[in-house]
């Protein structure tokens, strides 16, 4: 999923649900033109910011499909979940005949909890094997644990012809480095999921951003690549704020996020299946009026 022009923005995308639980699709389909105006060159659906592992198989492979038919970019999904590998090669083949245009392999489903140190490649070749046609790709998802790839995957993957997407969460510019360099001169693309490392690792080769913070403010970030090569002052500046921004995410996230896309008629309600609403404190939402004027100025600053 490499970028021919400017690094690449793909949205890990929320699910929207109803005040009852229900997905709402009105409101998706107002989320993915949202995302699509913000500068989205992807969509990533059914990942953890989608709250996979609070959704059905069924309502995994039908956001999915949803997504692929009315977005005007590119998707791709991830959506298996089970612990059993059989489960979820069953759920991967289904994601995959959703319509995406690549199926994303979530490393800590590869190895079990405490078997980190195992290599993920028999189960990606077996997955390669089963589910033939499709390009794939890795997220490296942090629930319930962080499982890193390491270099040697990387570069067999890379030798596969077959990966196209990494969601890198590292945040660590000289594994990054490392990686990039293995990468490198493939179709192979790492999308960073660090606002901190992210401009470094956009020199350093690095095909785009895949962060949470695209449901919040997809322009600055969009804007930020446009001075790269032009004012390059200027874009390690609007960086800055970003990454202090980025630490919303840790404040009731995605709670808070649904709140923001409600208050601008995006979605319909901020409930999630992964956190109670009222979970929300007016703190919470008080930091989310803040941080909307402060990315409305830097919009209109630069």
């Amino acid at each position: 999923m490499s970028e021919t022009k400017r690094p690449g923005l793909w949205p890990v995308m929320l699910t929207p649900f109803t005040d009852g639980g229900e997905v709402d699709y009105a409101s998706l389909e107002r989320l993915i033109d949202w995302y699509e105006k913000g500068g989205a060159t992807g969509l990533f659906a059914d990942c953890q910011s989608s709250e996979i592992f609070f959704l059905s198989l069924k309502e995994r492979a039908e956001i999915a499909s949803f997504v692929a038919g009315h977005a005007h970019v590119p998707v791709i999904a991830s959506g298996h979940v089970s612990e059993s590998f059989s489960d979820q090669l069953e759920e991967l083949k289904l994601i995959a005949s959703s319509g995406v245009g690549a199926l994303i392999l979530i490393t800590n489903r590869l190895v079990g909890a405490g078997r980190q140190n195992e290599s993920i490649m028999p189960r990606v070749r077996e997955i390669a094997r089963e589910i033939p046609d499709i390009p794939l790709g890795f997220y490296e998802c942090p629930y319930p644990f962080k499982r890193l790839i390491t270099l040697e995957e990387l570069e067999r993957c890379r030798d596969m012809g077959r990966f196209r997407f990494m969601k890198d969460t590292c945040c660590d510019i000289d594994t990054i480095t490392r990686r990039l360099n293995v990468l490198k001169g493939s179709e192979f693309g790492l999308y960073n999921a660090n606002t901190t490392t992210l401009l470094e690792s956009v020199k350093r080769g690095a095909a785009g951003f895949s962060g949470v913070m695209l449901s919040f403010h997809p322009a600055l970030y969009k804007r930020m690549f446009e001075l790269m090569d032009t004012e390059g002052a200027k874009a390690e500046e609007l960086q800055s704020f970003l990454t202090m921004f980025s630490e919303i995410e840790r404040q009731y996230y995605p709670v808070n996020a649904k709140y923001f896309l409600k208050g601008e008629g995006v979605l319909a309600s901020a409930y999630t299946r992964t956190k109670p609403a009222e979970g929300l404190t007016p703190t919470f939402m008080e930091e989310v009026r803040q941080l909307k004027l402060a990315q409305d100025a830097l919009l209109a600053a630069y």
